[in-house]
Order: C-alpha cells, then structure tokens, then sequence
C-alpha cells in the first residue's frame, strides 16, 4: 500500500523532484507518470478494496512486507508519511486550534511587556508610597517565580488530566492575577497577584507549544508552532504600545492590566467547544475521540489512511502505568533519565531553554533604557518598542524559515550573530564610561557618541539574531520526547527556561556593579560561545519528522548526520507528493473522493 515514489528504499533524486515541480517540462512528466500511474492507482485502489477488512487491515499489511520491514530498520515510517502525502493544504481546523492555543503565548508576552510601563506609572497608588528598588524587583521577579513552580508539575498535569483542561486552568489562573492587580491597594495584594499570574504563564508557555506540536501535521509543525512564539512577541509590543498610550492617564496601569482579561476570556470560552489531542487521545485508550480530531487535520486523507495514523499512534504512544499518582510520576522521571534517548532529548531541551535565557535577552530588556539614553534618547517606551519591533519582525522570518530551511541551520545562523553583537557591545561598554552609585547608572560621556550608536546598533542587532533562532527554536521541545514522558521532560526544559530567567532578574544588577557593563556582555559573550558549540554538536535537524522518530534519531547518539538525512528524505517525500497531486494524478483517482 504505497505510491512508487512514496516510501522508497533510497530517497527521490532532486530531478525527480525538479521535473515534477516544473510545469514547463510536461514531456517529462508524461514519461515518469506513465511508468508509474498505473501501479500507483493500482495500489492505492486495493488499499480502498481492503478497507473492508478491518480498521488496521491495510496498515498491518503495509508493514509486513519484506522492503517496509527494511524501511522501519532504517527508521522510516509507512504511515506518517501517507498521512501527509494526503493531506495537500493545511485544515481551517488546525489554524483555528493553533491560534486559540497561542493566546497563551500572546498573555506570556503581555505580561513580560506591562510591567514595565505599570512600575513607572503605579507611583504612590500602592500602600500609598513610592516603591522602592527592592519591591519593583520583587514585582517583576514574582512571575517568573510562580512560572518556575507552576511548569514543574504543569507537564506531568497535561498528561493525566489533558492539554485542554490544562489551558483552562492556566485562563483561570490568569484571571484571579489580574483580578487582584487591577483591585490592588496594598502592595502585597500586587505582589501575589503577579505570582498567581505567574503560574499561568507557566503552564500556559510549557502546553501551548505543546498542544500546537500534538495536533500540527509535520511537515508544518514547527511553523504552526512557531506561531506561539510570534503572539510572545506580538504580545510585548502591544503591551510597549499601550503603556506608552497610557503613561499620562489616571489609574492608567490599571487599565493596562485590565486589558489583559480580553484575550485570556476569549482563550478560556473558544477552548470549551474544542478537543484535545489525537495523541492524548490515545494514550487514554478513546480511540474515536483521536479519529475525528485525525479525520479534521488530513481532511482528505480516506479512511484507510486515518486508520493507519491511529494504529501508529496507538503502537508507539503509550502511557505509563503506575499505582498512584506518584508512582506514575516516578516511573515517568525514571524512563526519562534511564533510557538513552531520552536523556539525550532532556539534554537538549534544557540546553536550549538555558541557553535562551543565559545569553542575556532578558538583561537587555533591564538595561536597554540607560543604553538609549547615553546616545540621547529619553523616552523608555520609545525604546522598548524600538527592541520589541525587532523582535516580532524577525520572528515573522523565522515563521518561515523553520520548516523551509530547518531548526538547525537558523540556530547555526542567529546564535553567531548574538555572539558578535555581545562582542560588539561589550568592548563599546569599556570606553562609553559607566560607573554606579547604588542602584543607579552614571554615564561619563552622555549624548551622540559613536560608542553609543554603536552600542544601539548592535543592541537591535542581536535582538534581530535572537529572534530569528535561540528565541523561537526551544519552545519546540516538545518534539524531542515521546508521548510517555513528554509531560515530565518538558516540564523540567521549561522550568530551565523560568529558572534562568529568575537568576538573571535576581542578579543582573549585581553583575553590571561588580563585573562592569563591559565584563557583564563579555561574560554573555562567552556562554553564547560555548552555546554556539553545544548547538553544533548536540542539536539534530527535525523539521518535518514525525514525533515518533524523533527516539529513532537520538537511539544511538544525538544522531546529526541520521537527522539531516531524513529530514531531507521527507521534504523530497512532501515535494514529489505535492507536485504529483498539482500536475499529474487527480486526487480523486488517487483518493477515490
């Protein structure tokens, strides 16, 4: 039950494919499509007669064969790639069930954004007095403690009680914050709602990318998923715009705050009508549940195919057994760390989690308004936004980048160009002369500098790099693991991501005292180095691979030349799959629709 050219041994020359994809050259379409329509129809049209034999009949054949037997050693898999052969376009179901998922990212980057602006505007409207240094720190930092807690045991969540409902308890929690913040007169009452806050953004940044991965086809799965990481951005600069808008007006960061609740009721009320996650699905053994959410994502696959999908999934998707809760925690914890790859897929979420947050991009958000000001600019918003801009622009290119060129090439090309920048700036910190005095920074030679230019350039510079890769790539990991210990292996990569962010909010400050600006970004400057080498050596290529195969590609190692390889078999896979179905072979010759 294959198409000739759709799971072979050796993957599809480039002229196969070239010829396919040009409409000029129809002579040699006529000649490859008269080799092989016949048998192609043929194929497919038995499979159909065999739908009658059972929901798996054509699954199970497919795979006893002595070739399919030698491409699942090689770890190819029949039923993922029919599944996408399938499926032309991407379902009105899967946008709407990615974008409704995302409004978790855009309520992370909201709540990143606002505070900012809501520190400067709050002034003695909290236990009436002015805050000091010490309780806007505690306020900042207060999120991401409730999102290092809450993504601890968000994931292990998500797997016993679902991705849905635990969105759902992410909205909730978002709504009591901001409840409280809007409400707040007293400092505390400020503070805790920050926290609760917090937990929301934690389980809302470890299941959305999540959710996304589970439901995305996958040759598209790191570009639907990548839409989370634009609504991250798309929510700080909204969050910049309003609060530059309501700087001079009256309770105005209440009203910044109370913003908020828009988007988290929407999430809350669209998530009511719609369903979880085939693989989730099938872990809990509702096979139906997982048919109809397949039935919707390849919206033209025929059944027997959806059948197949399911057959997969329910084969290599299974759960974990265990006498409690806690046991069954246990026994996750303990496979993650036991079984080689697995611990090589904590390795590399992890890594990459730190390594977004260690390569200072949240210290350059603490410190871009002094930097701006030495070079004369004195607007705080005006500067946020200059940094956020850039921010979202280049995570619209990395939207279409990740699939088109791969998660490791664009790592391999944002992170050198975060490294110099960092260098850049760190050798213009040693002669634009800061020194402190407290909390606060004086600059030896204010105004129109080239150091300072030079120190702005560069600062936009490595925001644009960041964007384009450490920022977007980690929040894939979800494709690193599978089904039976994806909760416990991205609730620890995510709390990585929220530890880090924590020490660097904590210690930032000391850092520029006692280190210098200079010493500060070279430091950065060296652990972006160091990254630069664990990418290059650690990190395979998984664009359009299947969950399921990512274990095959880390079995024996972190698999860098076995991931390219196959990756690059599955792209020419799509490609001659797509030119076949625009220029050749009906679909409903194919499909029988």
């Amino acid at each position: 039950m294959k198409l000739p050219w759709g799971r072979s041994s050796t993957p599809p020359q480039s002229e196969e494919i070239s010829s396919l994809e040009d409409s000029r050259a129809n002579s040699q379409l006529n000649t490859f499509n008269d080799d092989n329509k016949e048998d192609a129809v043929q194929t497919v049209t038995n499979g159909e007669d065999q739908q009658d034999m059972g929901p798996y009949s054509t699954f199970v054949e497919g795979i006893n064969d002595d070739k399919s037997k030698k491409d699942s050693e090689d770890g190819y898999d029949e039923a993922s790639v029919l599944s996408d052969e399938y499926d032309e376009g991407l379902s009105g179901f899967v946008i709407v069930l990615t974008l409704v998922s995302s409004i978790s990212g855009f309520m992370f980057g909201y709540d990143t954004g606002y505070i900012s602006s809501a520190l400067t505007s709050v002034k003695q409207d909290l236990s009436h007095k002015s805050l000091s240094y010490g309780d806007k720190e505690i306020l900042t930092a207060a999120t991401s403690l409730g999102a290092l807690i809450s993504s601890l045991w968000a994931g292990i969540v998500a797997d016993i009680i679902g991705r849905k409902p635990s969105i759902l308890i992410s909205n909730i929690m978002f709504l009591i914050g901001i409840i409280l913040q809007v409400c707040a007169h007293k400092y505390w009452q400020m503070a805790a709602g920050r926290l609760i806050m917090g937990f929301g953004v934690g389980i809302g940044s470890l299941v959305a990318p999540l959710f996304i991965g589970e439901i995305a086809p996958s040759m598209i799965r790191g570009r639907l998923t990548v839409i989370n990481s634009l609504c991250i951005t798309g929510g700080q600069l909204v969050a910049y715009a309003c609060g530059a808008g309501l700087t001079h007006v009256n309770n105005g960061w209440r009203v910044l705050v109370g913003l908020a609740l828009i988007p988290v009721s929407l999430q809350f009320v669209f998530f009511i009508f719609l369903p979880d996650t085939p693989r989730y699905y099938i872990m809990k053994n509702d096979v139906e549940s997982a048919r109809k959410v397949l039935r919707k994502t390849y919206r033209r696959a025929p059944n027997y195919v959806i059948d197949a999908k399911v057959k997969e999934l329910h084969d290599l998707n299974g759960s974990i057994d265990g006498k409690n809760v806690l046991d069954k925690v246990w026994k996750m914890a303990k496979e993650l760390h036991t079984k080689p790859a697995n611990l090589r897929a904590l390795i590399i979420a992890c890594g990459l989690q730190g390594i977004q947050q260690f390569t200072g991009f949240n210290s350059l958000m603490y410190f871009s308004g002094t930097i701006f000001e030495t070079v004369g600019f004195h607007n705080s918003s005006a500067v946020s936004l200059i940094v956020s801009g850039t921010n979202f622009v280049f995570t619209v290119i990395a939207f279409f980048a990740i699939d088109k060129l791969g998660r490791r090439p664009i790592l391999l090309i944002g992170v050198p160009g975060m490294l110099v920048a960092w260098i850049v700036c760190s050798i213009s910190f040693h002669f634009i002369g800061i020194r402190f005095e407290g909390a606060n920074a004086i600059v030896e030679h204010a105004g129109f500098t080239s150091w300072g230019i030079l120190i702005i350039v560069f600062i936009v510079v490595y925001a644009a790099f960041y964007a384009l890769g450490i920022g977007t790539v980690p929040w894939q990991q979800s494709e690193l693991f599978p089904q039976t210990v994806r909760g416990v292996g991205t609730s620890l990569s995510s709390a990585t991501n929220w530890a880090g962010s924590l020490v660097i909010a904590a210690c930032f400050l000391t850092m520029l005292q006692n280190i210098t600006p200079s010493g500060t970004f070279a430091l950065f400057a060296g652990i972006t180095a160091v990254s630069l080498l664990f990418i290059y050596f650690c990190y395979p290529e998984l664009s359009g691979l299947e969950l399921e195969e990512v274990q095959e590609v880390l079995k024996d190692g972190f698999g860098i030349k076995k991931s390219k390889q196959l990756a690059k078999h599955r792209k020419k896979q799509a490609a001659v799959a797509k030119a076949v179905a625009k220029h050749k072979i009906p679909r409903s010759e194919i499909i029988g629709d």
